[in-house]
């Protein structure tokens, strides 16, 4: 959690590689209760306007949070906390998490949808918040790194590519 601006207005960040492993026996009671904590949680902090930064990288697809505990998790808040909200951004998003938010951008409002924001790396992350009051975990840190070498070797290998440096030319 962070804050930004003159008034301090919250920044959370989640981070969904911390959510418990889907074969739990006890997961539905496990992400209930941590949904009641979370919220609990918004509406001490957030009096103002705040946004929530998802940080999925790094995160095994065990543990990503399932449709149904999402639209619940939705429906569940605070007309307050829902206009408040700023942005949603979502770091490093998967194609998991693209699909379900295409899926379900008919069944939520449109004010709603227009807060999501995907963001593929930390630096684009800078960009947008200031990111000294923002805890980053290690593991997403190091996700973020191990993916941008993979792109820039990626680019270093299309740009020494005589095919591809010949389309360039033309």
């Amino acid at each position: 959690t962070g804050y930004y601006g003159d008034g301090l207005n919250a920044i959370i960040v989640f981070a969904a590689c911390f959510l418990p492993d889907s074969s739990r026996t006890d997961y539905n009671y496990v992400m209930e209760n941590l949904f009641l904590y979370v919220i609990s949680t918004l509406e001490l902090m957030v009096a103002e306007d705040y946004m929530i930064v998802y940080l999925n990288g790094a995160t095994p697809r065990r543990r990503m949070p399932g449709l149904g505990w999402m639209k619940k998790c939705y429906q569940m808040i605070d007309r307050r906390l829902r206009k408040n909200l700023k942005s949603f951004i979502i770091v490093h998003p998967s194609w998991f998490i693209r699909t379900i938010l295409a899926v379900t951008r008919p069944f939520i409002s449109s004010k709603f949808s227009s807060k999501i924001q995907y963001v593929n790396t930390l630096a684009e992350l800078r960009e947008m918040i200031p990111m000294e009051y923002v805890h980053i975990p290690d593991s997403i840190v190091k996700y973020d790194e191990d993916k941008c070498i993979k792109r820039r070797m990626r680019t270093s290998c299309l740009s020494n590519d005589p095919e591809m440096t010949s389309v360039e030319q033309e």
